[in-house]
């Protein structure tokens, strides 16, 4: 599709379902292309409401990796609500995060997501037009896209760039100001990966607890450049104040209140029925983790339909393993998918030593 039928795609989508109609002119909002494991959107969206701005973020379910936003914050709270629950939601706190398929903003887009799932493609007119539509649907004014790109990611360096360019190009035509973040990632972003275990490391960050790998990092760079892009701080100072809410406790009480306000309360992850820890059989050092073999070891195991279910990362790219070290947990609710999980394993090799 040429930048006309995307656009032309992106209003149609937008005109098919009602709009949230609110009336401040600081409405951010945040977005990732997906494929990568790891919940910068709970962080980003605690941060940034802590220090000011409007957030209402709708999210998608998973299409192709082992927990969407939506999935992870389901483990926690109610995600389904309407658009005057919503505005409730957001006039209390500030922000939300929802799955955007119950309130009938961009309906058109949910339904086509349905086909992408089952057929485990999402091509990226698709994508532009999806994103931009539910921005449009909440009356988002600024827009921070994250791009991730790599050997297994969604998409090339040289995508990641043309994406971008287009983001921006249909972007202006609607009115909204939008900046997209291009980062190289070979792994997942945090340790867990399917809905609970991803929330898991969401709530370490928030208290404080540990920085789960790269997942704190990138959540405060995203924040900082949304705090910078609204002028709620001067340029060059977005992770400085993304980090004070963050130390201060503000994102965490922040994070609790949007949870309880959506009739849900935080809990940690507790393990399910079956799981299994895969050791290293030498001294080695890990070269590769492949992301989308990865979500698909996770799918099979359950995720994203049975929360519980996923895998913890013991290890990380680069690191140096001793022989009998954990190297990757997989929890599964059900013994016949933990068979076949780690048969998977077994034969796609997701996680590579050396």
């Amino acid at each position: 599709m040429n930048i006309k039928e995307v656009a032309d795609m992106t209003e149609a989508i937008y005109k098919t379902g009602c709009q949230l109609g609110l009336k401040n002119k600081m409405i951010a909002d945040k977005h990732s292309i997906g494929g990568l494991p790891g919940r910068t959107t709970p962080i980003l969206v605690s941060i940034c409401a802590a220090a000011g701005l409007i957030i209402p973020k709708t999210s998608s379910r998973a299409i192709t990796t082992a927990a969407g936003t939506a999935d992870a914050m389901e483990y926690l709270c109610n995600i389904d609500f309407n658009v005057d629950e919503l505005k409730k939601i957001i006039s209390k706190t500030n922000a939300c995060l929802v799955w955007g398929g119950s309130l009938g903003l961009a309906p058109a887009d949910d339904k086509i997501i349905r086909v992408e799932k089952l057929l485990n493609l999402d091509p990226q007119s698709q994508l532009i037009a999806s994103i931009l539509a539910k921005k449009l649907a909440v009356g988002a004014h600024f827009l921070l896209i994250d791009v991730p790109y790599g050997k297994n990611a969604k998409v090339t360096k040289k995508e990641a760039k043309k994406l971008a360019r287009e983001f921006i190009l249909i972007s202006k035509k609607f009115g909204i100001k939008t900046e997209c973040v291009l980062t190289k990632n070979e792994e997942p972003l945090g340790n867990g990966v399917g809905p609970a275990l991803e929330i898991e490391d969401v709530i370490k960050v928030l208290k404080r607890e540990d920085k789960c790998h790269i997942l704190e990092k990138k959540s405060l760079m995203l924040s900082g450049k949304l705090l910078e892009m609204t002028k709620k701080t001067k340029k060059g100072k977005g992770i400085e104040l993304a980090k004070k809410m963050l130390d201060s406790g503000k994102a965490f009480a922040k994070f609790k209140q949007i949870i309880e306000t959506q009739r849900g309360k935080i809990k940690r992850f507790q393990e399910p029925k079956f799981k299994k820890i895969i050791k290293a059989n030498k001294d080695a050092k890990l070269v590769e983790i492949n992301t989308k073999k990865i979500n698909m070891l996770a799918r099979i195991a359950g995720a994203p339909l049975d929360k519980l279910a996923g895998l913890y990362l013991h290890k990380h790219l680069n690191e140096k393993i001793k022989k009998n070290e954990p190297l990757i947990t997989i929890y599964s609710e059900n013994k016949s998918q933990l068979k076949h999980a780690l048969e998977y394993f077994k034969k796609e090799k997701p996680i590579l030593t050396k």
